[in-house]
């Protein structure tokens, strides 16, 4: 999707400036909403690619206007809708109207060992690798309407694979509840010169680029 959350490469937004001493969270709330978007992940009513597209679907406008956090709560409001576990009218006043669908639930006890373990993305596929360390390649030039994790600052743009790095979850797949679709995933050395042409300082970006963003 080619929405206001793909700004690799846009200009005018102004610089990143770092806070000193920077805390975890500005605000209780922000802690509360991590927590809840952990909890909730445990459950497995949606991936971590569905969480992603649901926050770039946030309209341009309110998206750029949202804190960090922000976009996580209302990401979390969207899939839970969506996933029919609240309605509109729960969520605006807090009360329910029916009986709480009955899903797996994260117990405190089991937090620390649910986070430690994670979701390896990685998986075992037939096919060999179409690319070796030292090809050159050539990214794609699509605009998908849907989640991708090709920037478009890397799209039609010619590179060198750097590592191979197995099968993984396909992301433009599994976004769209289509299994875990697994391919080949390349880290792939982009020339500067060859995404922003002359007017730059930067020597080269890696990224990682799956089998079916290149050509």
């Amino acid at each position: 999707m080619n929405g206001a959350h793909d700004m690799g490469g846009e200009q005018n937004f102004g610089p990143v400036r770092a806070e000193a001493n920077e805390p975890v969270f500005h605000h209780r709330w922000e802690a509360r909403v991590l927590g809840l978007n952990l909890a909730m992940a445990a459950t497995r009513q949606w991936n971590i690619d569905q969480g992603r597209a649901a926050i770039e679907g946030i309209e341009p406008a309110r998206y750029l206007a949202m804190s960090y956090y922000e976009k996580w709560f209302e990401r979390l409001c969207r899939l839970l809708i969506e996933r029919g576990l609240v309605t509109r009218e729960e969520l605006s006043d807090g009360r329910t109207r029916a009986p709480a669908k009955t899903i797996a639930t994260l117990t405190a006890d089991n937090v620390i060992p649910t986070l430690k373990r994670g979701v390896l993305s990685s998986r075992e596929i037939a096919a060999p690798a179409r690319f070796k360390v030292g090809d050159g390649v050539r990214t794609k030039n699509m605009n998908p309407p849907t989640h991708t994790r090709l920037p478009r600052y890397c799209r039609d743009k010619p590179g060198t694979i750097a590592i191979v790095h197995g099968a993984h979850v396909y992301p433009d797949a599994s976004a769209l509840g289509r299994g875990d679709d697994a391919h080949w995933l390349y880290t792939v050395r982009f020339e500067a010169r060859d995404l922003w042409g002359s007017d730059t300082t930067a020597s080269a970006v890696y990224a990682d680029v799956w089998e079916p963003y290149l050509v």
